[in-house]
């Protein structure tokens, strides 16, 4: 329920504050339900945007909490203290496939037509 209202709340009233198109990725809560920690990814094409994104989420923080206690304030007894975290696992996944496309590129111009685990120049034999 926290991550589809904090979702809702930054892609609907915060969404001019932020400045950015932010997805909740994952919502974590402690068992006194005191804390929640937020994964959020940050749409944007350089580290430094999205890390100005984040920080804007991060200033409004009270306010977005604030927000949530409004809309759930009758489905639990406490309305958990927000944290935010930077999700970056979608650039690291682009970053990996970059690599995979280098590697296999490098392959087809090279031309290697070598069996995976073969030693090139080493026979099983020897």
């Amino acid at each position: 329920m926290l991550q589809r209202e904090v979702a809702d709340l930054l892609q609907g009233e915060f969404h001019e504050t932020s400045q950015s198109m932010l997805t909740v990725t994952e919502t974590r809560v402690t068992k006194d339900l005191g804390i929640a920690y937020i994964n959020v990814s940050v749409l944007g094409d350089t580290p430094e945007q999205r890390q100005a994104a984040f920080k804007r989420l991060d200033a409004i923080t009270p306010q977005v909490r604030q927000a949530l206690a409004q809309r759930i304030r009758h489905q639990v007894r406490r309305i958990p203290e927000l944290r935010f975290f930077l999700d970056e696992t979608q650039q690291y996944a682009a970053h990996m496939n970059e690599l995979f496309a280098q590697i296999k590129a490098e392959r087809d111009e090279r031309g290697d037509d070598e069996v995976e685990g073969e030693t090139p120049g080493v026979r099983e034999d020897d």
